[in-house]
């Protein structure tokens, strides 16, 4: 497989790269993945060693998604390196939480320019190889993006929006042979949320709110962007598969005094 992942230096990013390149090799391939992030850090670095060490021939690049050219500029880097793409996983994701009231407009404009924009712009330079390849795109949404969430900001209309644009594309690009999916998280133990969880009321509290019991590892989302990549989900188009352990289906479960009621 030729992938690109872009939020790859941690995350559910990382976890995606790794779980690709383990499958890769147990077909007795080796994985080709350019592996993107904002810039050089040691993260990057660990990860493309790691991925080396797993047969995998492994790109790192760096751009802002949020930028204008940096999503195509990548893409021709990938292609050019690797001859050609079978994947695509826009990651790439920032949060600025705020009551909308008082919500700054750059902040507004740079949430979409990231975890929006970027995933057309991706779309738009890969077409011509996942047109020939076939391939897939996973855009990773969130459970904001179809449940609201207050004072998260532009955080949950960018999702939102995400989430139509991957209906849209796959729509367009479906024609070409190439399916386009999002994947949305519930609560997911990354970097981004390390402080959360390092409180452990707060993590016990955040578990039990989860039907399954637990929330979720970067390792549970990229499980499911493999397979939504993988010939496993070649009829698979235009989905948003919400991957939260069921909560956001938990709100009337969780309303005070059920416990009293008493059928009659």
């Amino acid at each position: 497989m030729h992938v690109l992942v872009t939020g790859a230096a941690s995350g559910i990013g990382r976890a995606t790269c790794l779980r690709l390149a383990r499958d890769a090799r147990a077909r007795g391939q080796a994985a080709k993945i350019a592996a993107v992030d904002l810039g050089p850090s040691p993260e990057l670095d660990r990860l493309v060693e790691e991925l080396r060490k797993l047969d995998a021939e492994a790109l790192a690049l760096h751009g802002d998604m949020g930028s204008v050219d940096a999503p195509a500029r990548v893409v021709g880097e990938a292609v050019g390196r690797f001859g050609g793409l079978d994947g695509l996983v826009s990651n790439a994701g920032i949060n600025r939480p705020g009551p909308l009231l008082h919500y700054p407009v750059d902040d507004w404009d740079r949430l979409f320019a990231v975890n929006t924009r970027a995933t057309w712009l991706l779309a738009k330079a890969a077409h011509p190889a996942l047109k020939a390849s076939r391939g897939a795109i996973v855009a990773v949404a969130s459970m904001s993006g179809s449940n609201p969430h207050a004072n998260l900001g532009a955080y949950g209309p960018s999702k939102a929006a995400l989430i139509m644009l991957v209906r849209v594309l796959a729509q367009e690009l479906g024609r070409d042979g190439i399916r386009v999916n999002a994947l949305s998280p519930g609560m997911v133990r990354t970097g981004m949320t390390a402080k959360v969880y390092a409180d452990p009321r707060i993590a016990a509290e955040r578990d039990a709110l989860v039907p399954l019991g637990h929330v979720a590892t970067p390792e549970d989302m990229a499980d499911v962007i493999a397979f939504l990549l993988s010939p496993d989900a070649r009829y698979v188009n235009g989905h948003d598969l919400i991957v939260d352990g069921g909560v956001s289906g938990n709100l009337l479960g969780r309303l005070p005094g059920l416990s009293q009621i008493t059928r009659g």
